[in-house]
């Protein structure tokens, strides 16, 4: 037992990171890079991850409203939601304008199957909860049950998905931090 120990600690010593699913490739060369600049930042600081956090926030609260709703049916909250919808579509919208510059000018973002998946569950989320809106003019409180709270809830899970494929690309691939690394490869 004691070898399986000693065995299993070396291997994990020896890789900068942990052991990952198959789906999200690892590259030793960038994780020891000085990584790749953001192609939209100010002052050096990249504007993706500043961007993201409110359409995040506001699309969060939306699934809060949506339950509070389911709870209380309380118009109260079913006019929160359309607003937090609102305001989380055109956020996103935004932080989709300057993560697409990222994905088209820095290669090694298409290179690797999470900036894929980041930027697929991103559209997603943002046409989903392009629907969630229009589905809510006029009467926000007319279809959050069943509909508006379902695909809130689908638009909670694939953005938290999302966010971890947009982490792998930020933390183990170097994307989009401080660094002189090549848009390539390193």
């Amino acid at each position: 037992m004691e070898t399986t120990e000693t065995t299993s600690s070396a291997s994990s010593a020896s890789s900068p990171f942990p052991n990952i699913p198959p789906v999200i490739e690892t590259d030793d060369r960038e994780y020891r890079d000085t990584g790749v600049p953001s192609t939209v930042a100010i002052a050096g600081h990249p504007l993706h991850p500043l961007s993201v956090i409110f359409p995040i926030a506001f699309l969060a609260a939306a699934l809060g409203s949506d339950f509070g709703y389911w709870l209380t049916r309380d118009y109260f909250w079913a006019r929160a939601s359309f607003w937090l919808i609102g305001l989380g579509l055109g956020g996103g919208a935004i932080a989709a304008a300057i993560g697409l510059s990222d994905f088209l000018k820095i290669e090694r973002v298409r290179k690797r199957n999470a900036g894929w998946a980041h930027l697929i569950l991103n559209v997603s989320l943002l046409v989903l909860s392009l629907v969630n809106f229009l589905l809510r003019i006029g009467d926000a409180e007319a279809r959050i049950l069943p509909w508006g709270l379902l695909i809130s809830l689908i638009v909670g899970t694939l953005t938290s998905i999302s966010g971890w494929f947009g982490a792998e690309l930020s933390y183990r691939h170097k994307i989009g931090v401080v660094g002189a690394g090549s848009r390539r490869y390193p």
